[in-house]
């Protein structure tokens, strides 16, 4: 089997060949290795996706023009990525995934003065330890789906953008104070017990789901934020929201709240997800969203006591009269 890199080039004219080979995507081949596949020198993008590789192919050491190496969705050990902290070469690297394979380490990325985007989901990774070398251009960081313990070693990313988190040890929210560029923070499935954000304003999205919250306390200074998703906690009352002026998107589903509150100055509102909550009466909540009535498309109460009520759809579409989806049910 041989896989031919191909062309970025959408320009009809006839080009000199090798001016043309800047993507490699080998992609779902299920190869062992790399044996059968040419590398040009000119290749920008190489993309190994689902693959059963364990070892780089040193050749690609010499790809002096590569921005792009994603090696998501292989067998790669430790060991198996060591080699490419010393591909000089290489330095230029823009965008590294390492998603879906065996890491237990974060690999030495220190040679890579431009890097981007850097991607370790989905592996064994205990500690962000080694984060410290990573280059201070980065701006979106994923370590979601690892056993990570601590927050640490990030404190001079002041570029970053997204931080992806989910899915690992945390019990706390720290080290973030100098992430003034921060717009997204994705620390769903945790052991998270309280919100503190380090006093960081910039946030637009923010994902707590699944944590052991029992209060929203700590995002009144996040007046940026426009997605806050906190469902699946023990939060009893909905606080520290009325300063976010700009919240389009709020879930606070699977909670413990018997209320809508806190949220009536809020005029941007256009999803509400509550269900699987206790409200036991509708009565009220034309005045609890009454500033972003007009601007409501979708809201979710099924599993509440409410949504039982024989005039259930009816009414909420009394008072929400641009309401495009209740629960599951959408209107033309």
């Amino acid at each position: 089997m041989s896989i031919e890199p191909s062309s970025s080039s959408t320009n009809d004219h006839p080009m000199d060949e090798s001016s043309q080979l800047t993507l490699l995507d080998a992609s779902s081949y299920q190869l062992h290795d790399l044996d059968s596949i040419d590398f040009p020198p000119t290749l920008i993008e190489i993309d190994l996706t689902a693959n059963r590789l364990t070892q780089l192919d040193s050749r690609i050491s010499n790809l002096t023009h590569l921005k792009k190496l994603s090696l998501r969705q292989n067998l790669f050990t430790d060991s198996g990525v060591e080699p490419i902290s010393q591909w000089n070469n290489i330095s230029g690297l823009e965008e590294f995934v390492l998603r879906d394979n065996q890491l237990k380490t974060i690999p030495d990325v220190s040679i890579f003065k431009t890097l981007l985007v850097f991607d370790v989901s989905f592996n064994e990774i205990t500690s962000m330890s080694g984060l410290s070398k990573a280059s201070s251009t980065l701006k979106e960081l994923y370590v979601s789906k690892n056993e990570v313990t601590k927050i640490e070693e990030i404190d001079h990313l002041y570029e970053l953008q997204i931080l992806e988190l989910g899915s690992n040890r945390l019990r706390v929210i720290e080290n973030l104070q100098n992430l003034t560029n921060l717009q997204e923070l994705w620390l769903g499935r945790n052991r998270i017990k309280s919100i503190n954000l380090c006093g960081l304003r910039c946030i637009k999205k923010l994902s707590l789901q699944s944590n052991r919250l029992t209060s929203m306390k700590g995002l009144e200074e996040c007046v940026a934020l426009e997605e806050l998703y906190l469902s699946h906690n023990g939060i009893a009352k909905m606080e520290g929201l009325s300063t976010l002026a700009n919240l389009r998107v709020l879930d606070v589903s699977s909670n413990k709240l018997a209320a809508v509150e806190d949220i009536e100055k809020l005029t941007c509102l256009e999803d509400l997800w509550f269900n699987d909550n206790q409200l036991a009466s509708l009565d009220g909540i034309a005045e609890a969203v009454s500033g972003s009535r007009e601007k409501l498309t979708t809201i979710y109460l099924e599993r509440n006591p409410c949504a039982k009520l024989s005039n259930y759809v009816t009414t909420l579409r009394e008072i929400f009269p641009n309401i495009e989806q209740i629960d599951s049910e959408v209107f033309a």
